[in-house]
């Protein structure tokens, strides 16, 4: 690959053949300087308390309260994840491993997406049978359990958001915390039920609404990661308007093979094959388009392959296409004959 200055002069067509990558202001998912300690402070706090809950829960026959452990192990492999990841995002790339480790992240967050779903089906079926024959729940231990449970995450949350919050993983992490409340809140409210009107149903019942908060979090995870693995574009950053976007710019005569993934979490890529109008400078157009995704669209990994168009390209007519075989929709400027068009 060779890089070129937007300053030299201008080149013949040929010169324009290999790929150009722009590197400035690369931002790898997680920041080098998220604060682990706060992060390994949280974890603790939240694999101490989820032992604890399960011994209780069995002890006190609550469903709710082996649930809301259930979901605190994915908070922990949540905190993991991102502890992990740091230290990854430090490693260089090495190998055949171009892209370093990163997507190592990817595949936990899949796994764990997997194994929640899982959990949460045994769970659900759990909770109906009990709801069907509810056995006898100590009220007492759920409602201080949960209220515990409650304080240990107000505690685990203000140390997450002491770390550096803009890492799409802390943030993972701290949303995780937050879900975790919010199920704790619906066990408290079970253990009050049962304590002042012996409803035993109620723990089944809160179990439910913990089933339903994993759900939503393994879906989303299993998700977001498959669209990473399918190389589909990041939410957010819709390939059409892109490529829009960049052929409105100066002197672009078409965009075509564009491509938009994410390597892995808050790392968006692109690349695509720019055909420019004829006698200008195929070094300053590129430069001008990697300004324009960074500062638009905050990709910053581009690979952009420069060419003159040929003359009827430039014309706007429907002469031969440049490649023969395109990727995707073709974007040619608004003001062309033909304008954009799909491939």
């Amino acid at each position: 690959m060779t890089t070129h200055d937007p300053q030299d002069a201008p080149h013949a067509h040929g010169d324009h053949d290999n790929a150009d990558e722009g590197h400035a202001g690369h931002s790898h998912g997680v920041s080098a300087d998220a604060d682990q300690r706060w992060l390994a402070g949280a974890l603790t706090l939240i694999v101490a308390y989820m032992a604890g809950e399960v011994i209780v829960g069995l002890v006190a026959h609550s469903l709710a309260l082996i649930s809301d452990a259930a979901h605190m192990l994915t908070d922990a492999a949540s905190i993991v994840l991102a502890l992990v990841a740091m230290r990854l995002a430090a490693k260089p790339a090495r190998g055949s491993y171009t892209y370093g480790l990163k997507r190592t992240e990817i595949l936990s967050a899949q796994a764990n997406g997997i194994s929640l779903l899982l959990l949460s089906i045994w769970l659900a079926y759990e909770a109906i049978r009990r709801l069907i024959e509810p056995p006898a729940v100590t009220g007492g231990l759920v409602l201080g359990t949960a209220l515990v449970g409650i304080v240990i995450n107000v505690g685990a949350a203000w140390m997450i958001s002491r770390a550096n919050r803009t890492s799409l993983n802390v943030e993972g992490a701290f949303q995780h915390i937050l879900t975790d409340l919010y199920a704790f809140i619906a066990t408290a409210i079970a253990g009050l039920a049962m304590v002042f009107t012996g409803f035993a149903r109620a723990d089944a019942m809160a179990s439910l609404v913990v089933v339903a908060l994993m759900l939503k979090a393994g879906h989303g995870l299993v998700r977001e990661s498959g669209r990473i693995f399918l190389e589909a574009a990041p939410t957010g950053l819709p390939p059409e308007a892109i490529g829009r976007a960049m052929a409105a710019r100066p002197h672009v005569a078409e965009i075509h093979d564009l491509h938009i993934w994410e390597i892995t979490s808050g790392m968006p890529a692109a690349s695509a094959h720019v055909l420019v109008a004829d006698g200008e400078d195929c070094h300053a157009v590129r430069a001008d388009l990697e300004a324009v995704l960074a500062e638009a669209y905050k990709i910053t990994h581009t690979t952009l392959q420069v060419d003159h168009a040929p003359a009827p390209a430039t014309a706007g007519g429907a002469g031969p296409e440049h490649c023969e075989d395109s990727h995707g929709p073709i974007h040619r400027p608004a003001g062309s004959v033909t304008g954009p068009e799909v491939g």
